[in-house]
């Protein structure tokens, strides 16, 4: 046998791949568009629902908080109110021995040098309770209100017209904007 030479055998060509053919062709790229286009479309279809969904938790998230600053000032309105209401009951005790008081400066006798230390300890609880916000009512010559003044008489009084305070029987006071006691007055008929 004589030497023959092996030539190299050749591996058959390969076959063309499914995936190959589906490739765009130069000059044929109309027929690949219609899969970008969904493709492109399914992205702006998504891209508008994330942005209604991040809408409208934008709006959840504003709501929130404008609740919670309702809330706040809710909470703050009724803390003041709470605290006003407290000052008021605490005070409301201490009317008493003020009208006392006023009544006992009001009949003093003139010469007594004690009467000066009353008088002083009289100007210094009122003006410790009007440091806390309270007011005396001036009611006479006031015309009558129901919300400010008691009437405990009515009488015909002249020169003055009907419905006015004439005289005041005990002060009326005010907490800040609410009245912790009317004044007790007598009315011109």
């Amino acid at each position: 046998m004589s030497k023959k030479q092996k030539l190299p055998q050749t591996e058959p060509e390969a076959e063309v791949m499914p995936e190959a053919a589906s490739a765009p062709v130069a000059g044929h790229e109309s027929e690949a568009m219609p899969d970008n286009s969904c493709a492109l479309a399914e992205l702006e279809k998504q891209l508008t629902e994330a942005k209604s969904q991040a809408a409208e938790y934008k709006d959840g998230w504003q709501r929130s908080v404008a609740d919670f600053q309702n809330y706040r000032r809710r909470v703050e309105a009724e803390k003041a109110d709470t605290y006003q209401t407290a000052v008021g009951s605490i005070i409301k005790r201490y009317l008493p021995i003020l009208d006392d008081m006023e009544r006992a400066l009001a009949a003093r006798p003139a010469d007594l040098a004690w009467v000066e230390g009353v008088e002083l300890i009289y100007r210094k609880l009122q003006a410790i309770l009007e440091a806390e916000g309270l007011k005396r009512i001036d009611a006479e010559g006031q015309m009558f209100d129901p919300n400010f003044h008691e009437a405990i008489l009515q009488e015909p009084a002249q020169g003055v017209e009907s419905g006015r305070v004439i005289a005041v029987v005990q002060n009326g006071y005010m907490l800040g904007q609410r009245v912790i006691r009317p004044a007790m007055v007598r009315v011109a008929q």
